[in-house]
């Protein structure tokens, strides 16, 4: 008999830990849902996750360029991903005690637009139910990216348009948030960004991803020292907010999603540990988040695990401490 594929719940049940603090409210700040051919992830396999003994009472539904619309003006044609998450929110609150509700949707537009994103913002607000808070307009660009399973799919250069910081203003005006996702190599041209646009509030996904693999691979320790500094000058921006987790993705090289087991939380506190605290440290807790970017991190660790070895790394900090990174930082800038 093979091994069972990475990812799969036979798969992801070869490693169960006893829940830590089971207890502690958690707004689960970025997953994802889609229906695809081949390939889906929903209401129904959200619950199988969130519902496996951490108190997941909220979550965030990010962007992934799912069930747009299949006709009608290019730009619009994302509502039809809010739509469609919005439909999925209504059943989840319905869902009684014991489930956790998507209390928030960050949708996709193009914020090149400049002044013209706003007619798709307020479609987005429509659509939303009540449930829109921001766009996710992802600048992730690599030369390399035969090399990444999860490429970004953004043009180079995109932080320094002018029309895509115009699209940015009128998000803070009408007090929409920002989420971005990009590449460890464009951080500080994403620190330039968050300086030339003060008035939005921006969530650094991921920490940047730090990437591993391809022209990366065996450069970690090189990487990490410049991803320290970077850090430090992004946190630098007041409207900057830190959305920390996403590092088990498989681009960041770490290789559990190759192995005949996933990882345990030890294995991802000894290996990732330095990149919470640190940003932690530079952006202060009040302004940072834990995320669990499922189902994407499924490919190395369930989900049950990832929060054990989140409560593992903050084990010290202070009672406040802990609910900024667990709730109450997301339940401010998401408004939940």
């Amino acid at each position: 008999m093979s091994d069972p594929t990475p990812g799969t719940p036979a798969w992801l049940a070869q490693v169960t830990e006893e829940i830590i603090d089971p207890e502690r409210p958690i707004v689960d700040p970025h997953h994802h849902l889609w229906q695809r051919p081949g390939s889906s992830y929903i209401l129904e396999d959200l619950r199988g996750d969130t519902g496996t003994g951490h108190n997941i009472e909220k979550t965030v539904f990010v962007e992934c360029t799912a069930s747009y619309r299949t006709d009608g003006p290019e730009h619009l044609r994302p509502i039809g991903e809010t739509e469609f998450v919005a439909r999925i929110a209504v059943e989840s609150a319905q869902g009684g005690e014991g489930h956790s509700r998507i209390a928030a949707i960050v949708s996709h537009a193009d914020l090149t637009l400049g002044d013209g994103v706003g007619k798709v913002l307020n479609a987005h607000e429509e659509a939303g139910e009540g449930l829109f808070r921001g766009i996710r307009h992802s600048g992730a660009h690599e030369e390399a990216s035969d090399a990444l399973m999860i490429p970004g799919r953004a043009p180079a250069g995109l932080y320094d348009r002018e029309d895509f910081r115009q699209g940015l203003r009128v998000l803070g005006r009408l007090g929409l948030c920002y989420d971005t996702w990009h590449y460890h190599h464009q951080s500080l041209s994403f620190a330039e960004l968050a300086q030339a646009v003060p008035e939005t509030t921006m969530i650094l996904d991921h920490f940047g991803t730090p990437l591993g693999v391809g022209p990366y691979q065996g450069k970690r320790e090189e990487i990490f020292d410049q991803w320290k500094k970077d850090i430090a000058v992004i946190a630098r921006s007041q409207n900057v907010v830190a959305k920390i987790g996403g590092l088990a993705m498989p681009d960041n090289g770490f290789g559990w999603h190759s192995r005949a087991t996933p990882a345990t939380s030890d294995e991802l506190v000894e290996a990732q540990k330095r990149y919470y605290l640190h940003t932690i440290e530079c952006f202060g807790p009040e302004r940072c988040m834990f995320e669990s970017n499922f189902p994407v991190d499924k490919l190395s660790i369930s989900y049950a695990v990832l929060w054990n070895a989140l409560k593992k790394m903050v084990a010290d900090l202070s009672a406040d401490e802990k609910d900024a990174l667990f709730q109450g930082t997301a339940s401010r800038v998401y408004r939940i």
